[in-house]
């Protein structure tokens, strides 16, 4: 057994990270990638779009998408979800689970 070592650090353990821990995809991708790198790579729709705009693609400017061959909507999709809404709705999803 081996809770408080990696079944902790992969969530899985007893005691695994707390629910309301979630994260931002864009905010996380800014703090620790910040020039794009790992995301250009992967994902090549985006290759050559500004590092400014590389994790927020939807608010760049339609002539910056179209000189970078970004179509919204069609080579790479819109945003499914406003993250600050799905995070609320998580978070009270969540807190129905809760133990009294």
């Amino acid at each position: 057994s081996n809770t408080q070592g990696w079944q902790w650090a992969a969530g899985c353990g007893a005691d695994a990270a707390p629910y309301f821990r979630i994260f931002n995809p864009i905010t996380q991708g800014e703090k620790f990638d910040g020039r794009g790198e790992y995301a250009k790579r992967w994902i090549p729709q985006l290759e050559s779009l500004p590092s400014k705009w590389i994790f927020r693609p939807w608010e760049a400017p339609a002539e910056i998408l179209e000189t970078h061959g970004v179509d919204l909507g069609g080579n790479y999709p819109e945003p499914c979800i406003d993250h600050s809404e799905g995070r609320t709705r998580a978070l009270a999803a969540l807190a129905t689970l809760k133990t009294p």
